[in-house]
């Protein structure tokens, strides 16, 4: 190991681009010439955090450990951290490391003073699937745009989803669950619900036919828990411990992680209703949360326009609130550019060259790179597990120079806590009582199911009354003035004026929506 002092001059350059004065999180120390330089530290300075950022490398390479040494030293730091952990490896976060010959080595070599240490934790599951406190989001919140990427509908099929969201915010009607949108396609289809429709452009049967096929579907693969109430409430990722660190929130993936478009959509949810909620704080001293988004590559797969442009403008106007955004993937390419050239920190780990195709996205990473000292595709071949190249934007919001570097080791548990200690912290929490339990009150399904009921029971008087001013009739004895007709009788009750009201006016309150089609609170 050699100090910074014996580095030649372009490693000595590198080195100064990292000697931050002001708060800062230590990621690791240099590499150069295949050695590793303890005095040359490379760090990332803490109000950098929310220009967002991007780890990328191969499967194997050390992607989530690196997740977990940023989020550790955040939450050190009282930012709070909102974590997805979809292969469950990272509910160690929680407890304190296991010391051994590796950990000792790896501080070593990196001039760390490793100390175990485990992080106040909330352990979180999408609709109570899985370990975690359930978290769950109501359809009306959710939105057109995002329940469509769920439900994989095409663009023609977004739209119309969008014209049936814009009916039922106009009357109000609540979506809670999955029943209450089926009920809204149903009644839209009906013949008492097209002229409701008729004057924005209508819903065909057709397109009507493949949401609730798609729909049915969802629901046949358990997915229905995911929507309801009570809703989970996002400032509740805001959170610091009492120590005064901040929150690490975890969600727990593994039990729905062959539902990629569900958690991916559902993430970008939790963002969506972060954005519309925080007001603008502009350049802070630290971030007020730092979201980890990995397997990234999901969220944009598939994604229709509006989707794109939702995400790009939700990722560029973020920042502003306080919100730092990590995308965590294997390769650059699987960001769209538009969205990547909005992460200002990166940190690329080892990548693979084994085919053509290998070959050509990492020719396509080493270009996302500033010029460097170093021959990008050869070091972006070589590094090692616990090794990765980095630039970040420095405090005066410059790229710092290209730095291989060796990666310190986290000091909490690197892998995940035994499943009896998990079910105690998620069930000693002081929401599980808050969300555990689903509730289903009355909305939209509700409404027109007895809206449904209302016009049956109008139409079945009414042909009664008919039936016996026909029957008074024959017998020539037809109706006293005194007594109105029972048609008469009818319009003027309470059931009728009932029906009359919530028909094409207004059943609640008008809905409305921002970004990304979630509501607005």
């Amino acid at each position: 190991m050699t100090g910074a002092a014996a580095l030649p001059a372009e490693a000595l350059e590198i080195a100064a681009g990292y000697a931050f004065t002001g708060p800062a999180l230590d990621l690791g120390a240099l590499l150069w010439d295949g050695e590793c330089h303890a005095d040359a530290q490379i760090r990332i300075p803490l109000p950098m955090l929310n220009r967002h950022g991007l780890v990328a490398g191969a499967t194997g390479t050390g992607k989530t450990k690196t997740l977990q040494l940023i989020a550790e030293q955040l939450a050190a730091q009282g930012v709070p951290v909102f974590l997805a952990d979809i292969k469950g490896d990272v509910s160690g976060i929680s407890a304190p490391g296991e010391d051994g010959e590796k950990v000792r080595e790896r501080a070593g070599q990196v001039g760390q003073e490793w100390t175990p240490a485990g992080y106040p934790c909330e352990f979180y599951a999408l609709g109570g699937i899985g370990p975690g406190i359930p978290l769950r989001a109501t359809i009306t919140s959710f939105g057109p745009v995002l329940l469509a990427k769920v439900l994989q509908l095409n663009q023609t099929q977004e739209q119309s989803l969008g014209l049936i969201f814009h009916y039922a915010d106009q009357k109000g009607l609540e979506l809670v669950d999955l029943k209450d949108l089926r009920a809204v396609v149903t009644f839209l289809t009906s013949d008492e619900g097209k002229p409701e429709l008729k004057g924005i452009g209508g819903l065909s049967s057709v397109t009507a036919g493949v949401i609730l096929r798609a729909l049915t579907a969802f629901e046949a693969q358990g997915m229905s828990d995911f929507f309801g109430e009570p809703e989970f409430d996002t400032s509740e990722l805001l959170r610091a411990a009492p120590d005064g660190r901040g929150l690490v929130s975890v969600l727990e993936l593994p039990a729905v992680q062959d539902k990629p478009q569900l958690f991916s959509t559902f993430l970008m949810w939790l963002l969506a209703d972060l954005f519309q909620r925080l007001p603008e704080v502009g350049d802070v001293e630290k971030p007020k949360l730092v979201f980890f988004f990995d397997e990234a590559h999901l969220l944009f797969n598939g994604a229709s326009k509006a989707f794109l442009e939702a995400i790009t403008q939700t990722v560029r106007l973020i920042r502003s609130k306080g919100v730092g955004i990590f995308f965590v993937t294997q390769t650059p390419k699987d960001v769209p550019a538009d969205v990547l050239a909005q992460l200002g920190n990166r940190v690329q780990h080892a990548l693979r060259a084994f085919t053509p195709e290998d070959q050509k996205a990492l020719k396509a990473t080493v270009k996302t790179f500033p010029n460097s000292a170093y021959d990008l595709e050869e070091v972006l071949t070589s590094l090692g597990t616990g090794e990765a190249v980095i630039t970040v934007l420095s405090e005066k919001g410059a790229p710092t120079p290209v730095a291989a570097t060796r990666l310190r080791a986290p000091e909490s548990l690197m892998g995940p806590v035994e499943a009896g200690a998990l079910d105690a912290a998620v069930k000693g929490s002081l929401l599980y009582s808050r969300y555990a339990d689903a509730v289903d009150r009355e909305s939209a399904f509700e409404r027109l199911s007895a809206q449904e009921a209302e016009t049956a029971a109008r139409k079945q008087a009414e042909a009664e009354a008919l039936a016996a001013e026909k029957e008074a009739k024959a017998a020539g004895r037809g109706r006293p003035p005194a007594d109105a007709s029972v048609v008469d009788q009818v319009v003027g009750s309470g059931i009728f004026k009932s029906l009359a009201r919530s028909m094409g006016t207004q059943l609640g309150r008008e809905i409305s929506r921002s970004i990304f089609g979630t509501r607005r609170r």
